[in-house]
């Protein structure tokens, strides 16, 4: 499945909800499974499809397979209604993009950790400070924290942040987790992903490479916003992961390409790494770090205000950014 959160607005208030891509449709997985439940005359089918297929996306996750199995049943299902068919209570089940605004996949994740995982990109950067790749990178895959709060998704705005004069992209894929686990094998790891979604760890430069050089972060540098989107893929919709071709355009010109089979250290190793006496829980996000040639800073070349930066994974599909607004130097 491709897994979209999406805005609703009611009379209530606005709220985000889990969706599944049919098609160009987006069918609302809780409304369908709520409209199965009342077809086979179920008792209290809204509370059931509540309870069953949680309508946010962390609580969908930490329902685990169970709730994946009864989504893509009820996404099934809702293929043989016609597009204006209605929940139990008149409540809409199909959208057309149009009609919605997507937002991030998982608008707030319970952590946020982000890798240096591919080979040719630590070595592009330790050689632009004039140094060797560290030996320690080759013994366990390294990772920052990131801000889990300042997720941004599909077809938002970048502010331009702090006073930066070196705004970078960073072009990645990411895993989010399905299940709580501890002390996970390599081999197991695989079973604990829920899906895979494109990831634009902005990065201002100047700021990251000032603050680390006291031997802390990224901090401040990277804090003011992450990209997820467009949606969440499942496992099997992507036949060889290693195979999917990564790519960069910055106003329609091509800045980067490579491919996710060139990764030194693989998402369950990752997976295993991390939770070595520490738990993993639905909903964190593993970043894998930029791919070979897929930043500015490898070709000293940086963002501009109005930039528009498209990272582009097939089947996962475009996650696209307007860097907005203007520099501090331009304001004078």
């Amino acid at each position: 499945m491709k897994l979209v959160s999406f805005l609703v607005a009611t009379p209530v208030g606005t709220f985000t909800r889990v969706g599944a891509m049919h098609g160009r449709t987006i069918v609302d997985v809780n409304q369908a499974y709520a409209r199965w439940l009342a077809d086979q005359r179920e008792a209290q089918p809204r509370r059931l499809a509540d309870a069953l297929v949680p309508s946010t996306m962390l609580e969908f996750l930490e329902g685990g397979s169970s709730t994946m199995a009864a989504a893509r049943g009820a996404v099934d299902y809702a293929a043989q209604l016609a597009p204006s068919s209605k929940g139990p209570a008149g409540e809409t089940i199909f959208y057309q993009p149009g009609d919605i605004r997507l937002v991030a996949p998982l608008p707030n994740p319970p952590s946020l950790r982000d890798f240096i995982a591919f080979e040719d990109h630590i070595a592009a950067t330790s050689k632009k400070r004039g140094q060797p790749i560290p030996p320690e990178w080759y013994k366990f895959p390294v990772y920052y924290k990131g801000n889990h709060r300042t997720i941004i998704g599909p077809d938002d705005t970048l502010p331009w942040p702090l006073d930066t004069a070196k705004l970078d992209y960073e072009l990645e894929l990411a895993c989010v987790i399905g299940r709580q686990g501890r002390d996970i094998s390599e081999q197991q790891a695989q079973d604990y992903i829920a899906g895979y979604t494109i990831m634009n760890d902005f990065s201002a430069r100047d700021i990251q490479f000032q603050e680390m050089a006291c031997r802390l972060g990224p901090a401040k540098g990277k804090d003011f916003a992450t990209a997820l989107g467009p949606w969440l893929v499942t496992p099997d919709e992507i036949a060889d992961l290693g195979a999917v071709t990564m790519i960069a355009r910055v106003n329609g010109e091509e800045w980067s390409r490579g491919r996710f089979g060139t990764i030194h250290w693989s998402f369950p190793q990752m997976i295993a790494h991390v939770s070595r006496g520490e738990t993993i829980y639905p909903g964190d996000v593993f970043g894998s770090g930029t791919v070979g040639g897929g930043c500015g800073l490898e070709m000293d070349r940086y963002l501009k205000p109005g930039d528009v930066v498209e990272l582009e994974i097939q089947p996962i599909g475009i996650l696209k950014t307007q860097v907005v607004g203007a520099t501090k130097r331009d304001a004078l």
